[in-house]
């Protein structure tokens, strides 16, 4: 089984960014093959259509995401709405190439505040895709983290939840079909 990691964070030592690290690391534990894919790292170019010759790391970044069957999707809240980089990533993405994977999602954000909003509009994206979300998002806010590292252990826990739920249910459809 392949699982990407996503970290929709643009930012330089995002706390989204901490977070996935720590969802890639527990992910690796998996008997499954892992890629890490972090957007603050600004190698993925801004879309300009089906036509653009992109770069290298664009063009892996989308390979591994169509390639994988479980999508592990960590994104900030900016103004009330999820990371455009996140959005901008996913029109590289050929919907008809991904049906019935399986994606989870963790949302951080400064407060607690606009979590289910933006839980709801990436669920929206991902049934574009086609893809099969676990309803049950991780919630995080940036008192999570101290000194750079995820510190909150109920955070640590219920990410490594998520992380064995969404493979869970991964599986299960496997075998189904």
């Amino acid at each position: 089984m392949k699982v990407v990691v996503i970290s929709a964070s643009p930012r330089k030592n995002s706390n989204t960014q901490l977070a996935m690290k720590f969802v890639s690391d527990y992910t690796k534990t998996k008997d499954v093959e892992v890629k890490f894919i972090n957007l603050s790292e600004g190698q993925i170019e801004c879309y300009r259509g089906p036509e653009e010759n992109y770069n290298e790391a664009t063009k892996n970044a989308t390979k591994d995401i169509m390639d994988a069957d479980v999508w592990l999707i960590g994104s900030p809240i900016y103004n009330s709405f999820f990371s455009s980089a996140l959005k901008n990533l996913f029109e590289y993405v050929d919907y008809k190439k991904t049906e019935g994977k399986v994606a989870g999602m963790a949302i951080m954000a400064a407060g607690n505040i606009g979590f289910i909003d933006v839980q709801t509009m990436i669920t929206q994206l991902l049934s574009y895709f086609r893809v099969i979300t676990n309803p049950k998002a991780v919630f995080l806010t940036v008192d999570t983290i101290s000194n750079n590292v995820l510190s909150d252990d109920s955070a640590k826990e219920r990410l490594r939840e998520m992380v064995d739920g969404t493979i869970g249910m991964a599986i299960k459809i496997q075998k189904s079909n």
